[in-house]
């Protein structure tokens, strides 16, 4: 799993690289929670996330967002955050030129800059969402929401507490076609702490239905 660098709007980013091994295979990036308050590229669950599409023979990457790690710039609420995914987006299309379609994944903060994204890149085809905060952030640009895809909660969380978070998530208009799916961990905390692999499992079940089962890595 190589260290990469590349250029982001407000310098450097640093982030971790997974190759496919076939020709046009399809890319995910993943996000991490918010710089702010401790997230990182290192993130247990985005590392999980990394290592779940890199195993399915997806180009992943996740990477530190400005400020964080070795990725130069600051902190910017969010605006400068998404600039800096859609140059990740940018990078891994530029080293798998072939590649045809993408997933993003994000978590907590990353979530709300990974549908932000998803509704400005139309090769986005599916996403996975951990811990949206919908209750904390915007989510009405999702006005539809182009891709299907799944959002997570854990049912124990108090920082978007599921019975704030997912009446707005049920309002999400989609387009035609587009299914929306929820799953609930039960016993789950903002963070999964303890809940990690039960989280992990839950993505694989869902990618399973979308993807078809993976093949194992020789």
């Amino acid at each position: 799993m190589p260290e990469v660098i590349f250029t982001g709007p407000a310098g450097r980013l640093e982030g971790r690289y997974q190759a496919p091994k076939k020709r046009g295979a399809p890319i995910a990036i993943i996000l991490h929670p918010h710089p702010q308050f401790g997230g990182t590229m290192n993130n247990q669950i985005v590392y999980n996330l990394f290592y779940t599409f890199a195993n399915r023979g997806f180009a992943a990457l996740r990477f530190n967002f400005r400020g964080v790690g070795r990725s130069q710039g600051s902190f910017d609420h969010g605006s400068g955050e998404l600039s800096d995914a859609a140059a990740a987006l940018d990078w891994v299309q530029s080293v798998n030129p072939e590649a045809k379609s993408c997933w993003i994944a994000g978590v907590s903060f990353g979530s709300w800059i990974g549908m932000q994204l998803l509704m400005r890149r139309p090769e986005i085809e599916g996403f996975i969402s951990i811990a949206a905060m919908a209750n904390r952030y915007d989510f009405t640009f999702l006005a539809p929401c182009p891709s299907s895809g799944l959002f997570v909660h854990g049912s124990e969380d108090r920082v978007a507490p599921a019975r704030e978070v997912m009446p707005v998530i049920e309002k999400v208009k989609t387009q035609k076609g587009v299914i929306i799916e929820h799953q609930m961990v039960d016993g789950a905390n903002h963070f999964f702490d303890g809940k990690v692999e039960e989280l992990t499992q839950t993505v694989d079940t869902y990618l399973d239905k979308r993807l078809g089962k993976r093949e194992e890595a020789a």
